[in-house]
């Protein structure tokens, strides 16, 4: 059994979480660096929960300079076993609509400017992220974002692009038409990567602005429209996070899905050739594995 701890991590227009009990933000010091901001803890309905927003307030980090590796760190160090993403996307799907929500399940990642691991030279480590997401937590983001009121979508395939330009109309058409994804965003990846390698369960939802730039009746993405929906969705997206606590339990058994055990059969680097300063890094990282050896 696990204490469980909510971690949100909120993009563009959602830069704190209301109705915290003991809300405080607090500084997390990170051996891969600062994050994006200091994280603000407190329980909310009784359950543990940390908020931290992903572009820091007031919006200082591009899609590209994001401390994703940072964040997560900090996260895991706060003791949070399961992290939900918000964030804004475009869609590809007529169906898809700006305002709805997509609980996305699988991802392709065409980000190159991004340090996408915590294992490197001195301790490799290969994770599986064939499902990327946390099925139990998705849903329970499904059930909440309903409950809410907002149309919901369960499963999708999220394009991560470097960005912070918007796709050309040839791309669009690419993403949509051939490789057949239904949303398109830029900070969907590594954080996924990131918190399957920290053995926490992962969940994101992705709230839709626009129809990117294939829609005949759309053309291309306008940005003041995307703003105006992207705060309608910030709202609602709060709505679904304070209904969280009633649909996870504080104690859980292991994840369904194996989410916290990731690492099991992953680190390849054998122990007597593992370089300890990368070791200590990886203390709330692979702390459950570290504990074991010890």
């Amino acid at each position: 059994m696990a204490d469980t701890m909510i971690g949100v991590i909120g993009g563009s227009g959602v830069y704190d979480i209301s109705g915290l009990e003991g809300a405080e933000w607090r500084a997390v010091a990170s051996p891969f660096g600062t994050p994006s901001d200091d994280i603000l803890t407190g329980t909310l309905d009784g359950l543990p929960m940390a908020f931290l927003p992903r572009h820091g307030r007031g919006h200082v980090h591009s899609p590209s300079s994001v401390p994703y590796r940072a964040n997560i760190d900090a996260l895991k160090r706060l003791g949070v076993t399961d992290v939900i993403s918000i964030g804004a996307c475009g869609s590809f799907r007529e169906e898809m609509a700006p305002s709805d929500f997509v609980i996305v399940d699988q991802y392709i990642d065409r980000t190159i400017e991004r340090d996408s691991s915590f294992f490197g030279d001195g301790c490799v480590a290969h994770v599986s992220v064939a499902q990327p997401t946390c099925p139990r937590l998705g849903a329970a983001c499904a059930a909440a974002a309903e409950a809410a009121g907002v149309r919901v979508h369960r499963g999708g395939t999220y394009l991560a692009m470097e960005g912070p330009q918007f796709s050309t109309l040839a791309e669009s058409r690419l993403y949509r038409d051939i490789w057949g994804c239904d949303v398109i965003g830029m900070t969907g990846m590594p954080e996924a990567k990131l918190a399957r390698e920290a053995e926490q369960c992962y969940a994101s939802v992705a709230m839709i602005t626009d129809y990117d730039s294939w829609h005949p009746d759309h053309g291309e993405v306008d940005v003041t429209a995307i703003i105006a929906t992207l705060l309608s969705n910030a709202q609602r997206g709060k709505d679904m996070v304070r209904r969280l606590p009633g649909l996870l339990e504080a104690f859980r058994p292991p994840c369904p899905a194996g989410c916290d055990h990731a690492l099991e059969h992953a680190i390849l680097t054998s122990p007597d050739m593992r370089d300890p300063t990368v070791m200590a890094r990886l203390d709330a990282v692979a702390g459950r594995l570290l504990d074991r050896s010890s």
